[in-house]
């Protein structure tokens, strides 16, 4: 199996620099964007298999860049990772209600983010199985 591909975007370059370098140790492939802009765009032509995004950045919120990634039906299915300095319950519930598929607060773990990641894309790669197998099975009854 290769690398898992993950986008991160952070407009602090510290952490963007700090959890590029630690995910690409722990065996992912690491694409950055320093705003919720430069994230959309990366999104193709190949997207990754999970997106890593904080909420406050400039041009495109974290929380924008989620409905979006959501709301396209090309990207729809691609696990997003809210990780951010807003922790209150009722920004937790906005950040999760934007369509973000797991949400981690500032400061952070690395083991933690790396966990969670680990868990988004084998969930995401076991719904794609799932449809897959499905489509198999109506095609069996066409016949």
């Amino acid at each position: 199996m290769t690398d898992p591909r993950v986008l991160i975007a952070d407009d602090d370059q510290d952490i963007l620099r700090l959890i590029s370098r630690r995910l690409s140790r722990r065996g992912y492939e690491v694409i950055t964007a320093s705003n919720g802009q430069e994230a959309l765009d990366a999104m193709t032509p190949e997207a990754p298999d999970a997106v890593v995004l904080d909420w406050l950045m400039p041009k495109v919120t974290g929380s924008e860049a989620c409905k979006r990634i959501k709301g396209d039906p090309a990207t729809a299915d691609i696990p997003v990772v809210l990780l951010t300095a807003r922790a209150t319950e009722s920004d937790i519930e906005e950040g999760l209600a934007s369509g973000a598929d797991a949400y981690l607060t500032k400061p952070f773990d690395i083991y933690e983010l790396d966990a969670m990641l680990r868990q988004v894309i084998q969930i995401a790669a076991s719904k794609r199985d799932d449809a897959a197998a499905l489509e198999d099975l109506k095609g069996l009854g066409d016949g």
